[in-house]
């Protein structure tokens, strides 16, 4: 089992809704045109959402050799980062799901709002136990065995998208609502609770998504949903505030040709988070190039 990073990750998701960390890139490669000749682009991410914390590091890297001066602003939630997207406080998302599981924010920022492109296909919501949970394969296993679970589903943050469509689509759905309780407080919270539970062979059951880089970290399998209450698949996109393309058409364009599959997003969400860690993001993004050096059509490598 690789080591699990959770006190950076702690660490980053204690920062405040909007006061933010706010700092220019220094210089996370050296190709493109001298840095900050077109202009500065503003990041926003949530870290302990480790799919956008991923893809905030590239996309960091890949403006900067592009010749842009980024600015990285970390939120904890998604409504403060969609309200910062929609008033222009924020230029850009890196690892949006609109389609549903963000689609009630779309719904009300949606017109200040442009999609320069998805990065990632298949994305999705699961519900989650550990493997060696023979009995429990489906999320109607779940019902009657409240008492197994000591009555907790353990989720996230409580403004996430996983979070609603847990407990107002999926638990009514099954008929949970009654007998469990969806815990909510943070990404990595839950993730302490999981592991805890795994090294003591306890039974568990968290909300969980895919792509995540925990499925190579914990072991643990996907509950079936025979019902679709937790949403099929859908795309992960980059969003910008609109009149990003027109302001930023270099960047624009370079964000158009980002194509990620399934090894290439492990690899790099792996290199991040596990390998690298807090405070080392560049320079796993720079293994990563290393490693992908064709990943993607409009990838600078140096």
């Amino acid at each position: 089992m690789k080591k699990r990073h959770l006190t950076g990750i702690l660490a980053m998701g204690a920062v405040g809704a909007l006061a933010l960390t706010s700092c220019a890139s220094g210089g996370a490669g050296d190709g493109g045109d001298a840095e900050g000749d077109l202009g500065t682009i503003t990041l926003g991410y949530i870290p302990s959402w480790t799919d956008g914390l991923s893809t905030a590091y590239l996309l960091e890297d890949q403006l900067t050799k592009l010749g842009y001066t980024v600015e990285m602003q970390t939120l904890t939630e998604a409504g403060p980062l969609y309200t910062a997207l929609a008033q222009g406080d924020v230029d850009i998302y890196p690892s949006a799901w609109p389609e549903l599981t963000h689609a009630s924010y779309m719904e009300e920022y949606g017109e200040d709002i442009e999609d320069p492109g998805a990065y990632y296909e298949g994305a999705q919501l699961t519900i989650a136990v550990p493997s060696y949970m023979d009995d429990v394969n489906s999320i109607e296993d779940l019902q009657g065995n409240a008492d197994r679970f000591d009555g907790k589903i353990y989720g996230i943050e409580p403004g996430a998208g996983l979070t609603a469509q847990t407990q107002d689509v999926m638990m009514p759905e099954y008929e949970l609502t009654d007998d469990y309780e969806l815990v909510t407080s943070s990404t990595a919270a839950m993730l302490t609770e999981l592991g805890n539970a795994i090294d003591n062979e306890e039974d568990i059951a968290v909300t969980l998504w895919r792509p995540f880089w925990a499925y190579g970290s914990y072991d643990v399998k996907d509950l079936e949903d025979p019902k679709g209450a937790m949403g099929g698949n859908e795309a992960l996109h980059f969003l910008g505030t609109s009149g990003f393309a027109e302001e930023f058409p270099e960047a624009a364009e370079l964000i158009a040709g980002i194509q990620l599959d399934d090894a290439q997003y492990a690899s790099l969400e792996d290199l991040v988070v596990n390998e690298y860690g807090e405070g080392a993001e560049a320079e796993a993004v720079d293994a990563w190039i290393e490693e992908n050096p064709d990943a993607f059509e409009t990838l600078i490598a140096e």
